[in-house]
């Protein structure tokens, strides 16, 4: 991998902890988090006239991966409003690899490696670490989170077999930001309609930075995949979990305890692990 390229997928890993920082910054999560997908709707509808439809045959694929988004983005909200992100977000990003390689193997026949369960060995580890010191709301939180890593599994093994039928993924990932936001949004506006205008006006600069950093994160991801092996990009966007921690502790004041910090860099580098194998 060369520098640039490097350099890019860490600024990818940086763009996806700011918005999931901006969400859970945010005074109210659910109409930040709407905001935030309704802004990446509006970034793919300006950009998908200009890029070629994707094949017919991955277009249910795009419905059930919007489907899951949809879900994906409303437990993120939720899990936000009851927990720290430092706790959740390594739960998050480092279980879905875990339970992604799990389902490949049971449903697909998918033979693991002995890197593979190295890396799923020490994700657990960080797991457990990371769920013996919780108590009272992080427990909940963490169930969400977990539940929300099962969530982002299933999407994304759905979108490797959706992305590849499509023979236009720079669209098909477009599309499923626009058939995410826009249904979110539309029930927003059935819901708290009066809400929703206040908010947005006051915090459409939060929307936008978290908007182009959700499109921007994927769609460098997608571009240094081009120019350097895949696993080794995948691999390396797990610093994300290590940025998601910084971010938590420097912007958002979340109170880190030092064995918070460790179950984090134990699911980052078992994540990393896995990716590699």
């Amino acid at each position: 991998m060369t520098a640039f390229a490097f350099s890019v997928v860490l600024f990818a890993a940086v763009l996806h902890a700011t918005w999931n920082a901006v969400v859970k910054g945010g005074a109210d999560k659910l109409l930040t988090t709407i905001l935030v997908t309704a802004c990446a709707a509006l970034i793919a509808a300006l950009a998908l006239p200009f890029l070629p439809a994707p094949a017919k045959e991955s277009w249910p694929f795009i419905g059930a991966s919007a489907l899951l988004q949809v879900l994906y983005f409303c437990l993120v909200a939720r899990t936000y409003r009851i927990a720290d992100m430092s706790q959740t977000y390594p739960l998050m990003r480092g279980s879905a690899p875990l339970i992604v390689a799990a389902m490949g193997a049971l449903f697909f026949g998918v033979l693991l490696t002995p890197t593979a369960w190295l890396g799923i060995a020490i994700i657990c580890a960080g797991i457990i670490s990371m769920a013996i010191f919780a108590h009272g709301q992080d427990k909940k939180g963490g169930l969400l989170a977990l539940l929300n890593a099962a969530v982002i599994a299933g999407y994304t093994l759905i979108d490797g077999q959706g992305v590849r039928l499509s023979r236009a993924p720079a669209a098909y990932t477009l599309l499923i930001f626009l058939f995410t936001g826009v249904p979110l949004l539309a029930w927003a506006m059935c819901r708290r309609r009066a809400a929703v205008k206040g908010y947005f006006a006051a915090n459409w600069h939060l929307g936008m930075a978290g908007g182009f950093g959700t499109v921007a994160s994927y769609g460098l991801a997608l571009w240094a995949m081009t120019v350097a092996p895949v696993a080794v990009v995948a691999a390396l966007r797990e610093t994300s979990i290590l940025f998601g921690l910084i971010l938590s502790g420097l912007v958002l004041r979340e109170h880190i305890s030092p064995s918070r910090v460790v179950a984090a860099c134990i699911i980052a580098i078992g994540a990393g692990v896995l990716r590699l194998a």
